[in-house]
């Protein structure tokens, strides 16, 4: 009888510890992550007037369904994006942000601001 639950223990605890192995490493969250609302305003330049995005943040990785924007959100919420050849940097803090970004159109350089709010 006590063979038996020994062996069940042992049984038991290598399910359980294959089980956490499975499961893999949980994902490091950021206080960032989520989904966001981003809006570039074009103040100098050729370039679009507006444009809005959807983006994602996950584990600190900008990303964006459909749109060419990737880059990173610190652990301190400093922002550094690339998007259709422009770059974009600034801040997020709780649920909304802003920065500055450049680019060009047609070889034509542009620049503006842009906005983010969580959703």
């Amino acid at each position: 009888m006590r063979l038996a639950r020994i062996r069940t223990l042992f049984v038991l605890s290598a399910l359980a510890a294959g089980t956490s192995l499975i499961a893999g490493p949980a994902s490091a969250q950021t206080p960032y992550d989520g989904l966001w609302q981003v809006t570039f305003v074009t103040k100098t330049g050729s370039c679009e007037a507006t444009a809005r995005y959807p983006v994602t943040v996950a584990d600190g990785r900008v990303t964006a369904a459909g749109a060419p924007i990737s880059g990173t959100v610190g652990s301190s919420g400093a922002v550094r994006v690339s998007f259709s050849g422009a770059s974009a940097n600034g801040h997020l803090n709780g649920s909304a942000g802003s920065g500055k970004w450049n680019g060009a159109s047609g070889g034509i350089p542009c620049s503006g601001h842009w906005e983010a709010s969580r959703q």
